[in-house]
């Protein structure tokens, strides 16, 4: 889990990660100080990357950031979720593996919808999504280095 601030949605998401028993490392500055939200989501998309975490849910003032910071690690399939239908879809169609949230849009609440969401939507196994996330992965492998 990464941040640029250590909000109140940040201190939020933990609790319920861990009241879900997810282990959770904290990526991010404490209360009261900021980091570069590149720095910390790449940090968090890498341990996905690598295989060192299942997932992460990694967090900036908007999420775009986060979530196009997340996407250029390879492997990384990082979805930004207002609500709860787009998480499910993002699982579902997309294989995504790391949740970007909004700071500033998103409320606790929502929050636990989009969580809640995320948790029980299996990624699909049909065949047309399989190779929908297969030509992503395709891409991947042809990017410049």
């Amino acid at each position: 889990m990464s941040a640029d601030e250590n909000t109140s949605l940040v201190e939020a998401v933990r609790r319920d990660l861990e009241h879900r028993g997810h282990q959770v490392a904290y990526l991010g500055p404490p209360p009261a100080q900021s980091a570069d939200w590149p720095d910390v989501t790449r940090a968090a998309a890498e341990r996905v990357a690598a295989g060192a975490a299942d997932e992460a849910v990694v967090m900036c003032w908007t999420g775009t950031g986060a979530s196009l910071a997340a996407n250029k690690v390879p492997g990384i399939r990082a979805a930004l979720c207002a609500d709860a239908e787009t998480a499910r879809g993002a699982r579902t169609w997309n294989h995504a593996n790391v949740l970007a949230l909004s700071l500033r849009s998103t409320s606790e609440a929502v929050a636990r919808e989009i969580l809640d969401a995320w948790f029980s939507t299996p990624y699909s196994q049909d065949e047309w999504n399989l190779r929908q996330v297969e030509k992503i992965r395709d891409m991947e492998k042809r990017q410049p280095g």
